[in-house]
């Protein structure tokens, strides 16, 4: 499975921006898709996550509400809305694929697809 994000760019506080993440290759082995991040000398963070065949979503605390992920199968593209963007957003965000089909929740952890990173950058 390959992986291709996109979307990233500079944008003023309070505004929004739309990542993209199309997958290509064994499709068919993803269970579910996420999106992480990492600010400068941070640690990469998951942000949000949705079951690649399924409606089921979860978001990281701080983007709860201002954040959406959502998926089109038939183009195997995963979005991340991003509005209401603040400087903590800023960060290379990662879309991942994870493996793994567990019933009942979506895992932060064990993403074994990556794509490469979509630099966002929020200014005051």
């Amino acid at each position: 499975v390959q992986l291709q994000a996109s979307g990233g760019g500079l944008v003023q506080a309070g505004g929004s921006l739309r990542l993209s993440c199309v997958a290509s290759g064994r499709t068919s082995s993803i269970a579910f898709m996420g999106w992480f991040r990492q600010a400068p000398g941070k640690e990469r963070e998951f942000v949000a996550g949705i079951r690649w065949n399924g409606d089921s979503t979860r978001y990281e605390d701080s983007v709860k509400g201002r954040f959406t992920i959502a998926r089109d199968n038939g183009k195997n593209l995963v979005y991340l809305q991003m509005n209401s963007l603040n400087v903590e957003d800023t960060g290379d965000y990662y879309c991942a694929g994870h493996r793994l089909h567990y019933p009942g929740f979506i895992p932060t952890t064990g993403y074994y697809y990556w794509g490469q990173g979509t630099q966002v950058t929020v200014s005051s």
